[in-house]
């Protein structure tokens, strides 16, 4: 012990004859700049790569440098449907079943039409804006 509190880390020291082996990791054996199904994406003002005589072809997709660290844009578009929706939003659905009376979609009770009328609203705006959004995304 060194005065003070602080100890003194032994370092092993290695042999002068070892060899040293080089850290690898998983992305050194892909290139950022590979290319995927035959094009290669670039960002920025990233100059598309060719031989030294420019002889060489290859397919470049620009892209604002912005997007460089963000999921590609034909990832993002995300649409729940059953399969993919939440365990809460589908026991959210299932809250009202079996209810009856005032404001529920059933045959059963005073007024329990009423609810029928909100749930096809419901349904009808959820239809048009998925029909908008398609018309949108159609390039």
């Amino acid at each position: 012990m060194k005065k003070g509190g602080t100890t003194r880390l032994n370092k092993k020291r290695e042999n002068p004859g070892t060899p040293r082996i080089a850290k690898t990791t998983a992305a050194d054996g892909v290139s950022r700049g590979a290319p995927v199904n035959g094009v290669l994406t670039l960002y920025g003002n990233e100059r598309c790569p060719t031989n030294a005589n420019g002889e060489e072809i290859v397919v470049c997709v620009r892209r604002p440098a912005e997007e460089q660290f963000r999921i590609p844009k034909e990832l993002r578009n995300f649409e729940v449907t059953p399969e993919n929706q939440s365990w809460a939003a589908k026991e959210a659905a299932n809250q009202a079943v079996g209810n009856v009376g005032v404001g529920t979609c059933s045959t059963v009770g005073a007024a329990s039409a009423t609810g029928c009328i909100a749930q096809n609203a419901t349904r009808w705006k959820r239809e048009r804006r998925a029909a908008a959004k398609a018309e949108n995304d159609v390039p």
